[in-house]
């Protein structure tokens, strides 16, 4: 497939490289970013839209989406695949595929689940949202990307899976960060909480797969000064997704909310700008109850 990428940055620069290495032609786009292996280098979003099969875009945000979708959809033909896979608010992505649909592209909104090193090893998760069609047109790619991607339903629904998930992720980190802190002040051995939690009912991915207690567990940020896998500012932004969601649709989540504040509090105002988001575990550390 010819494939325009939009959008080279940490996600997105492997992601494209994959694709590259599966035999796509790939074209791709950025305003900073190197060309990744096997990439050729479009001189704007435009070119790189132009005479595609599929097009992914991989954008910091709703607006800088919307903006780069006014730009490349009308260059676009119809039936090809307009695949986004940046983390935005819903009511942006929405907005995004009724636009694109209205020009006869098929839309899909697949925001990603697995950070960089899921990026770099194709093992992606992707939470899509679009038509059918649009779906079947676009998992080729998501096999190639990713170990698995799951059509969550109409335009929409992809970003609301990752913000639903990502909501769950930041409230767990933080539990599984303060159950450390007062395990160590009561005196418990980090290794014997992690064999008991990680086999009974305390189990959680960010326990299991993601220790943030160093040298305890799979390998994990912890074991690397917390430099980021999933930076604490992007789950920031996550948290204040959905809390966006939220106030659009009258849901009530306070632990939402609280997790929101804690990382706003930490990226902000204390350290946590451009650590890993289980660096949380030293800032409780050194904490006591106020």
């Amino acid at each position: 497939m010819k494939i325009g990428f939009i959008g080279l940055g940490n996600m997105g620069g492997p992601m494209a490289a994959n694709l590259a290495a599966a035999g796509h032609q790939v074209h791709g786009f950025d305003l900073s970013a190197d060309m990744p292996a096997g990439v050729s280098k479009a001189d704007s979003a435009t070119a790189a839209a132009q005479d595609k099969d599929a097009v992914i875009t991989m954008l910091p945000n709703g607006k800088i989406l919307s903006d780069v979708a006014s730009e490349i959809i009308e260059v676009m033909g119809k039936g090809t695949a307009f695949i986004d896979c940046s983390t935005v608010d819903v009511d942006s992505a929405r907005q995004v595929a009724e636009a694109a649909t209205a020009f006869g592209l098929l839309a899909v909104d697949a925001p990603v689940s697995g950070g960089v090193g899921g990026a770099t090893d194709g093992t992606l998760t992707f939470m899509a949202g679009g038509s059918a069609e649009a779906f079947e047109k676009a998992e080729p790619l998501f096999d190639i990307m990713g170990q698995k991607a799951v059509h969550c339903g109409d335009s929409g629904a992809g970003q609301a899976a990752k913000i639903c998930n990502n909501m769950i992720l930041g409230i767990t980190m933080i539990g599984t960060c303060e159950a450390f802190a007062l395990a160590d002040k009561l005196g418990l051995d980090r290794q014997k909480m992690f064999d008991v939690v990680s086999t009974s009912s305390g189990y959680s991915w960010s326990m299991n797969a993601y220790c943030p207690a160093p040298g305890v567990g799979p390998d994990s940020p912890a074991d690397r000064g917390y430099r980021p896998g999933f930076a604490s500012e992007l789950m920031l932004k996550d948290l204040r997704l959905s809390q966006q969601a939220a106030e659009s649709s009258n849901a009530d989540t306070p632990l939402g909310k609280h997790a929101m504040e804690l990382y706003q509090k930490f990226v902000e105002e204390e350290d946590g700008n451009g650590k890993d988001f289980s660096a949380m575990l030293p800032r409780f550390e050194k904490r006591g109850r106020a």
